[in-house]
């Protein structure tokens, strides 16, 4: 790798938290920070068109490399020159390394190359190393690629800690000299669980490698919600200052105010389209269950004054007979009101960085809403 094709711009730092304001310039567009991340698994956020996503105001998107590598696979993906043309996506695209995925299923082998899996698919071995992984994801095409790092369960002992963010900073590098697509990007990611000494070390090793952005990896994942705010209050403006950072597997609003208050640029999460797709909308004042018998009359919209087009043009009586019948609709209604509410909400606190109000916007959402200060 040579010179990065990404530029980090740092707009404001807002002057009573750790809270920044900034842009990230890609070849696809500009991707202004703090930013939520829509998850685009198989190349699809699930019940959305890419037309809806563009009118919400995403201006990027998250891909997963593991299940595009299984499915449709690499030939159909160089066939379609990448995943851009594949879907018709013309904005930026960030592909996880699949390390998370691999690391979930049971049938697995850590050894010094990589991890030896089965395939959930027919069973058929596979070995995932970091060089496999740079392969998988400069073929897809992503605007950004991650690193392949080892994902750890947070109940993991110390030692076997220890051990992974020794082979994590291995396996960095080898990532990083694997890649050779000038035109991606590439984002390492440090570890260490919840042991202070590890994560120095972590973020000391990986941020020697002269990666395009940094993650902080292994939160997200179980842990109590102290546990992940001693990290982020510990770690999160000790990373890199001139270039994008990114927590990974973030959506809910309580996680999404405590990482841009520690500095956090970027995050993602499936939790609105999810959410929306069973039911559930997110709302200004707190969640609404709209299968709930006392949404059957109501001629209101989820929120008054959400300007969605799911509340420009539905009641929540509507949208509850959807989800009664089982309706595919009221799935995509609800994914569309969810995504907007989280899209608005990190633009709320683009507006408040830059008015160094971050905080007093904090102490109004939790004051107005029933979400909770601790997840």
């Amino acid at each position: 790798m040579s010179s990065s094709p990404i530029k980090y711009e740092l707009i404001h730092k807002d002057k009573h938290s750790g809270a920044r304001r900034g842009r990230i310039h890609t070849p696809r567009g500009i991707i202004e920070t703090p930013v939520f991340m829509p998850v685009g698994t198989n190349a699809t956020v699930k019940t959305l068109t890419n037309k809806m996503i563009r009118e919400l105001g995403s201006e990027i998107i998250l891909g997963n490399a593991f299940h595009l590598f299984l499915r449709p696979g690499l030939e159909i993906m160089k066939e379609f020159g990448g995943i851009h043309n594949f879907m018709n996506w013309d904005r930026p695209l960030l592909t996880d390394s699949g390390g998370f995925q691999v690391f979930s299923l049971k049938d697995r082998k850590i050894t010094e190359d990589g991890v030896k899996f089965r395939s959930p698919l027919d069973g058929s071995k596979i070995m995932m190393t970091p060089e496999k992984s740079m392969e998988i994801q400069q073929i897809i095409g992503s605007d950004i690629a991650m690193a392949f790092d080892e994902c750890v369960d947070a109940n993991s002992e110390y030692e076997y800690f220890k051990e992974s963010v020794e082979r994590t900073y291995r396996w960095a590098k080898r990532s990083y000299d694997a890649h050779n697509k000038k035109e991606q990007a590439l984002f390492g990611i440090f570890q260490g669980g919840l042991f202070d000494d590890l994560r120095e070390k972590s973020l000391e090793q990986i941020t020697s490698i002269p990666f395009d952005g940094y993650a902080i990896g292994g939160l997200a994942v179980g842990e109590k919600y102290q546990d992940s705010e001693k990290i982020l209050k510990k770690f999160g403006n000790k990373m890199p200052e001139n270039k994008p950072r990114y927590i990974m597997g973030i959506g809910s609003p309580t996680m999404m105010i405590l990482s841009v208050e520690n500095g956090m640029d970027m995050f993602d999460c499936v939790l609105p389209t999810r959410m929306g797709r069973h039911g559930t909308a997110l709302t200004w004042k707190g969640k609404l269950n709209i299968k709930a018998a006392k949404n059957k009359f109501s001629k209101d919209p989820i929120e008054k004054d959400c300007k969605c087009y799911t509340c420009r043009n539905h009641t929540r009586g509507y949208l509850n007979h959807l989800f009664k019948r089982n309706e595919n609709t009221g799935k995509t209604l609800l994914s569309i009101h969810n995504l907007h509410f989280n899209i608005t909400f990190v633009k709320k606190m683009r507006e408040a960085i830059e008015n160094d109000a971050f905080l007093d916007f904090k102490k109004e959402f939790f004051e107005n809403s029933d979400y909770p200060l601790e997840n």
